[in-house]
């Protein structure tokens, strides 16, 4: 015998599956119908689970339904420009790339590189002869910054050397960081060796630091003027040391600068040290900054131009006497004939013009050497041509 309940779960489930069978098309009557309901729910179901095929992805041409496929947090990085892999490397996309936009590239500026090395190169030795000790420079990165973002990101401590371009008339600025701070006065001071150097947190820089660090500052400004040398003879007087970045502001926080950074490793022990230039300070080279050699200045050839001076010293040219000028009708010129004399109004004291061509070049007198006539140069003639 069976209960009223359990009856009643019977009728429940029966209804239950009749229901789930009419919802998937099971009825024969509405075949068609069900089948294509059928796919629309599974094509939903497919876009709702986030499948990544694109065909799920695709309109459903056949029940006229379209799909939208909602972005995943690697792709809105993308779009957003938060690339953590490129991130490092200085590559920038999406928004970022067109907020900094704005930026003027320093690759516009192609000799400055050849500045930078030629800087490397000449820190290697000065700084090894200023702490005799074995210094190697090297040039990590130049990149283009705003001055004001580039404040904001000094990490602090570290000292701000601002010098200023005496022929430019405008500032640039040098920050070390306290490993350089610390590594310097270590090696100065005798420190041994082998041993990092010792970092001191929650005291200001004491004189005798600030004063070995503004030393090391005057050798770095020598080498900068020598190596702009080249292009334009310049020179960066030291101004003052600031550890405070705000009391360092030499330009607008908007305005663009160049950031070129420097790794001074000595053994075991050195640090960063930023040497920045704003546009503004650069604007006076800027054209030959612009160059793509050093032997494009100004389109000239120094060796061709030697060259074609000391031909034109063995270039022979013809000089003519000009004793005498007159002008005359075109009638008696066609009326002369031979044994016909023209009358010149100079006398033998007179001084006579040689010219080439159509140029005078010198003044003399005539006279006869044997049987020739001659002229004796007595100056040079003083007025110039008419262009």
């Amino acid at each position: 015998m069976t209960s009223p309940a359990d009856d009643d779960d019977d009728m429940d489930q029966d209804a239950l599956a009749a229901e789930w069978e009419a919802s998937l098309g099971g009825d024969d009557d509405g075949g068609d119908d069900g089948g294509g309901d059928q796919d629309d729910l599974a094509a939903e179901w497919e876009a709702m689970v986030g499948g990544d095929d694109d065909d799920t992805a695709a309109a459903d041409t056949g029940s006229g339904r379209e799909s939208t496929r909602v972005l995943n947090q690697e792709e809105i990085n993308s779009l957003l420009g938060f690339d953590e892999e490129h991130e490092d490397e200085g590559q920038r996309s999406g928004i970022q790339a067109i907020l900094s936009s704005a930026l003027v590239s320093y690759e516009r500026l192609p000799m400055l590189e050849v500045v930078f090395d030629r800087l490397v190169r000449l820190m290697s030795t000065s700084l090894r002869n200023f702490t005799s000790d074995n210094v190697e420079v090297s040039l990590d990165n130049i990149a283009s910054i705003r001055f004001g973002d580039y404040l904001n990101s000094i990490p602090l401590p570290a000292m701000l050397s601002v010098f200023k371009a005496e022929e430019w008339d405008n500032y640039g600025l040098i920050t070390v960081d306290s490993s350089l701070i610390y590594s310097i006065v270590d090696v100065l001071l005798g420190g041994r060796r082998g041993t990092a150097a010792m970092r001191i947190e929650g005291r200001p820089y004491t004189t005798i630091e600030r004063s070995l660090v503004e030393r090391m500052v005057h050798v770095m400004l020598s080498d900068l003027g020598a190596a702009f040398e080249p292009l334009s003879p310049v020179t960066f007087r030291f101004d003052r040391l600031e550890t405070n970045p705000r009391f360092a502001t030499i330009s607008r926080p908007s305005n663009a600068a160049i950031v070129a950074r420097l790794r001074i490793d000595m053994e075991d022990r050195g640090g960063r040290l930023e040497l920045l230039l704003p546009y503004a300070t650069l604007e006076p080279v800027r054209e030959l900054l612009l160059q793509m050699f050093m032997g494009e200045k100004f389109g000239r050839d120094s060796i061709w131009e030697t060259h074609l001076a000391e031909e034109l010293w063995m270039t022979e040219v013809d000089l003519e006497a000009v004793i005498d000028t007159q002008v005359m009708q075109l009638a008696k010129v066609f009326d002369l004939k031979v044994g016909s004399r023209i009358m010149f109004g100079t006398s033998p004291e007179d001084p006579i013009q040689l010219q080439c061509g159509d140029v005078p070049l010198y003044t003399g007198r005539m006279g006869r050497k044997g049987q020739n006539i001659a002229i004796k140069i007595e100056g040079r003639h003083d007025k110039l041509p008419k262009v």
